[in-house]
């Protein structure tokens, strides 16, 4: 496999746990991973397998650093790259927005070009919409923390064998 630049943001430090976790799941020789606060959109080019990594915020919002970080990949040419996406959110306080950050990244990713992999399933959750599902499955792995921290590192490994068997 080559190397998957793994690229988050994170508010509160949930999300950047779960990039860690997802890069020792993967082998840490495997993957780069990236705060998007301390990098550009460009950096994402030197990547043939990509994930990225974002929390949603407040009711169906992107993360301050997604938001300045996601209008530059109006510049980038994804076609060729092969993406997976991790998402958390709170299914229980924000039950009609669920993972609506990942979805809005999802959908531009997809206006760009890039091959998306790593589909998981929403058996499991209890929520009432969010962006982030598309033909019954969500388009990346959902993570809720808060309510369901318990079962983080199962699904980490599960989906991280999965998506492994899907980058080139």
């Amino acid at each position: 496999m080559k190397t998957v630049g793994l690229f988050y943001g994170s508010e509160t430090g949930n999300t950047k746990s779960a990039a860690f976790m997802i890069a020792a799941e993967l082998g840490e020789n495997n993957v780069e991973v990236h705060d998007i606060a301390d990098t550009n959109p460009e950096s994402l080019l030197s990547y043939d397998n990509i994930i990225l990594g974002a929390p949603t915020w407040g009711f169906g919002e992107l993360q301050n650093d997604w938001e300045n970080f996601l209008p530059g990949f109006d510049e980038l040419d994804l076609s060729g790259k092969t993406i997976a996406f991790f998402g958390l959110g709170d299914q229980v306080n924000y039950e009609d927005v669920f993972l609506d950050a990942m979805g809005t990244i999802h959908e531009k990713v997809r206006e760009r070009g890039g091959a998306i992999v790593g589909s998981w399933p929403t058996d499991g959750y209890d929520f009432t919409g969010s962006t982030a599902v598309e033909n019954g499955s969500f388009v990346g792995l959902a993570l809720d923390v808060d309510n369901q921290d318990d079962l983080t590192p199962d699904r980490i490994s599960q989906w991280v064998s999965k998506v492994r068997d899907q980058f080139q």
